[in-house]
């Protein structure tokens, strides 16, 4: 990377040239590298939050984050790993801080696991079964998603929401049985027809 007439001289095509550009505070550099990941990091947000405008916040002030920590970045390790957790984490803090307001939200009553079996989700796409997923009471659906999806331990999510890890794995077991639940109301056709859907 050079440097003429104050401004930094770097490779849009050599990522390690970009993340250098971006830690000097290059707009060009940090523009490109939002632009690249937008879309992945979007689709986290969307996943963690309820409406695509709660996800535009989640994603700015994640992508903040990014730009301010970048040096905390190990080039030697995936980017989309790292970006994955920065994102994740900021969903996290975001849920925290809006507790209130999600526990407000008409959810699911507590329910009885409905007969369906694993085949069942061979017949629902992995966007589908998303979709339904935003459908969860609030703690239900973060705790699913961190676990099931994001591949976090009961022990980190307890750590990260600030909850004990009973309660972790009490609300993970009460959101695998909403997820069943939704997935009758939406699949009747799959009611009935197997043993039980496992996650």
């Amino acid at each position: 990377m050079l440097k003429f007439l104050n401004k930094i001289i770097f490779d849009p095509n050599d990522f390690r040239s970009v993340i250098a550009a971006c830690i000097a505070g290059n707009s060009q550099a940090q523009h490109i590298l939002f632009k690249k990941y937008f879309g992945y990091a979007k689709s986290i947000c969307l996943r963690y939050t309820y409406s695509p405008e709660e996800a535009e916040e989640v994603l700015n002030e994640g992508f903040f984050k990014v730009f301010n920590n970048l040096e905390r970045y190990d080039p030697e390790q995936p980017f989309k790993a790292w970006l994955r957790t920065v994102m994740v984490n900021n969903a996290i803090s975001y849920f925290r801080r809006n507790k209130k307001h999600y526990a407000a939200r008409t959810a699911f009553d507590e329910i009885p696991e409905p007969g369906i079996a694993d085949d069942a989700v061979s017949e629902i796409t992995a966007g589908e079964i998303m979709q339904l997923i935003q459908e969860l009471k609030p703690i239900y659906k973060t705790v699913f998603l961190m676990y099931a999806v994001d591949g976090y331990s009961h022990k980190e999510i307890a750590t990260m929401l600030e909850i004990n890890e009973a309660t972790v794995r009490s609300q993970y077991a009460r959101a695998r049985a909403q997820l069943q639940e939704v997935i009758t109301l939406h699949y009747p056709e799959l009611a009935g027809q197997y043993a039980m859907l496992s996650f």
